[in-house]
This record gives C-alpha cells, sequence and structure tokens, in this order.
C-alpha cells in the first residue's frame, strides 16, 4: 500500500531552467513517420511492424509514456498517454487542467510516477498501476515535488521537493512512507535517477555556480556526491540499465554519452529543452521534437533513435498538442 506524504506549507519553488518552446526548422533526416494510432484500437502491431520488429524483445514489447499538452496558460491542458513502440495501442493515463511532469517508469515496466499540477496548487506526485489501472497521491507536501525515480527492486522512490524552502532530493519507502531528505545543500539539487544497481544515483545540481547545473553521482554507502558532467549546461541525466550509457540535456540538445569513452552523441536540438530517454535495452533513444507530418505539416513527435544503426522513426501526437517526457519502460 503506497501511503501519502504531506508536511507543512512553503512559498518558495525552485527550477533549473524553464522550458521554451521553439519549432525546429529543420526537419529530422533519416527519420520515417508513423501515423496516430487510434484509442478504440488497443490491438498492437509492434511484431509485425518492420521498424519495431528487429528491436530487442525487452524493447519492442515495452511502452513510452509521454505527456501531451493543448492550450496556454490558465487553459492549459495536459494529458499522460502510453502507447507502445510502433504507435500502437494507445491508452490514456490521466489527464488534468494544468500541467504534468516527468513520467518514470518502474524497473519492471508496472508502476508510472509522475507529477501533476492543477492551477494553483503545487506539483503532487502520483503513482499509477498498469494492473490494477489505479492512481495513489504519494507525495503530497506543501512545495514543488517532481522527478521521481522508482528504485530497481520498486521498495523506493527518490524525487525533488521544496517543502524544506529549497529545491532537494528526497528517498522515500513507499509501504510506509517513511523520508529521508538526502541532500542539504542551499543550492538547487533536483531530478535525480537511480542507477540500476540502486547503490547511486545521478542528478543535477548548481551547487558550484547558481543557474548553471553540472549533474553528480551520489553514493549510499558514502553519503558522497562526484562529478559525473561539468562542462556547459548539463542536465536530467539517465543511466541505461547496463550503466554503459547516459542520456541527459546537453544544452538544449537531447543526447547520449558513452560513460566508458565519454564520447557524446548529441541527437537534436529539440526546440523544447528536453533531454533523451534510452529504451529498457540501452539501444534506442526517444525524445520529443518538431518534425513534419505526413501532409507535410510541422508537428509535434515522439522520437525513436537508433544508437545501432536500426532505422530511426517519428510517431505523431494524438490530438495536435505539443509532445513532452517521453520515456520508455518495460
Amino acid at each position: 500500500m503506497f501511503k501519502t506524504i504531506m508536511s507543512k506549507p512553503t512559498t518558495n519553488n525552485i527550477t533549473i531552467k524553464g522550458a521554451t518552446t521553439i519549432a525546429i526548422l529543420a526537419a529530422l533526416t533519416g527519420c520515417q513517420t508513423l501515423p496516430s494510432a487510434e484509442m478504440k484500437k488497443p490491438t498492437s502491431t509492434v511484431d509485425s511492424n518492420p521498424l519495431t520488429a528487429a528491436m530487442p524483445a525487452i524493447d519492442r514489447q515495452g511502452h513510452i509514456a509521454y505527456v501531451e499538452e493543448q492550450g496556454v496558460g490558465s487553459a492549459k491542458e495536459s494529458t499522460l498517454y502510453s502507447i507502445r513502440p510502433d504507435g500502437s495501442d494507445r491508452q490514456r493515463i490521466d489527464q488534468i487542467t494544468g500541467y504534468i511532469y516527468a513520467p518514470a517508469w518502474s524497473a519492471d515496466g508496472q508502476l508510472l510516477a509522475y507529477s501533476k499540477q492543477a492551477p494553483r496548487e503545487h506539483p503532487k506526485i502520483y503513482i499509477y498501476d498498469k494492473s490494477s489501472k489505479t492512481h495513489n497521491l504519494v507525495v503530497n507536501a506543501e512545495g514543488s515535488n517532481m522527478s521521481a525515480s522508482f528504485s530497481p527492486d520498486g521498495q523506493y522512490l527518490l524525487y525533488s521537493s521544496t517543502v524544506g524552502g529549497n529545491a532537494d532530493i528526497y528517498k522515500m519507502r513507499l509501504s510506509d512512507g517513511k523520508t529521508e531528505q538526502l541532500t542539504t545543500l542551499p543550492s538547487t539539487e533536483v531530478q535525480p535517477s537511480y542507477a540500476a544497481d540502486g547503490k547511486s544515483f545521478v542528478y543535477t545540481s548548481d551547487k558550484v555556480r547558481a543557474g548553471r547545473p553540472r549533474i553528480y553521482r551520489y553514493h549510499f554507502a558514502t553519503g558522497k556526491a562526484v562529478p559525473v558532467l561539468s562542462n556547459g549546461y548539463v542536465a536530467s541525466p539517465q543511466f541505461s540499465v547496463d550503466g554503459q550509457r547516459m542520456a541527459y540535456l546537453n544544452g538544449r540538445k537531447a543526447a547520449v554519452m558513452t560513460l566508458a569513452t565519454g564520447h557524446v552523441l548529441n541527437l537534436a536540438d529539440t526546440g523544447l529543452d528536453e533531454p533523451a530517454r534510452l529504451s529498457p535495452s540501452g539501444t534506442y533513444a526517444v525524445y520529443p521534437a518538431y518534425a513534419p507530418d505526413v501532409d507535410g505539416s510541422q508537428r509535434s513527435h515522439v522520437v525513436i533513435h537508433s544508437l545501432s544503426g536500426h532505422p530511426s522513426y517519428t510517431i505523431s501526437s494524438q490530438d495536435g498538442g505539443v509532445i513532452r517526457s517521453p520515456v520508455w519502460g518495460r
């Protein structure tokens, strides 16, 4: 059973960087476009589609969650969807007048954590159970509660919160809601993401220079953090399951780094300040971007980018809105 965490009010909200919406002028090269799949037709074609049939089974059989936004200001409407990697079996998970942020799958692909913010309210963290189709409110502390990340065994949740007046990272045991504050610096510590072995996590901090984030790795055994990336504007890291790659935001580019060599592959300037996210096998990356639709118009898409030489392609939005925060789970 999930517990709901509540705490005393605070009015201080801290964020690393506001997202901007700048349309990509150049088309994505080498990408094919898959049309939107109707939600009333849940049958998956992922095994027969030539773009997905060659994928590792762990990717092909998984789901991609993403947020689609419509409208602006007080009329903003956000919808959280789940699709298969070929765009089929599109399911609506949640919808709100307001904002939905940063969905994150559990390691087994059964749970999806995300933040939801209604007008004049603070962001709260919910967990969606794919089996029972239920939504559970798990973090309702006054402040900005964001960027949840499940431990590999599914027993703990990392997240950032401004409940104490400053953006810090917390660890919560899901069985009883017991919470531990892991960072206590006066700077901004956000966007935690567990390593696959559960012994460490990566996160974003501007402790060296305000407004100039770097990526750090926190080790539970020592309680110490060491820099992973410190050049330029870098944020929103995520390790691959095998620990060999890290997806992140490199300036304004969705990027993937090979950790052993330090080689960085800049995938695209998304125009949305959105990072890349890796597939369960680590051989594909997913990110949002504007690209030509089948009729030639510019439309927001989920981009599926192969890191191993297979074709890359895009999946168009459901309702013509702006796609944000795609994340690939099992």
